[in-house]
């Protein structure tokens, strides 16, 4: 199973699927997911606390606020 860090926190959260599941009959989750924002075209991918801790409507600003946190 494939990690990733979060943008948020800096912890490697697990990805599910892909190629290193294929032949296995393990069923894990992702543990987080990728947030897109239109106001400057970036991404960042985030574990479900990190994403917990952001407002209802978040903001790069928010996502920014996490790592300083």
């Amino acid at each position: 199973m494939a990690k990733q860090p979060c943008d948020g926190c800096g912890e490697q959260v697990k990805i599910a699927g892909g190629i290193a599941n294929l032949w296995t009959l393990e069923h894990d989750a992702t543990g987080g997911m990728t947030l897109e924002f239109d106001s400057d075209g970036t991404e960042h991918f985030l574990c479900f606390d990190c994403i917990d801790r952001l407002p209802d409507d978040p903001r790069v600003e928010d996502v920014r606020a996490l790592r300083d946190s």
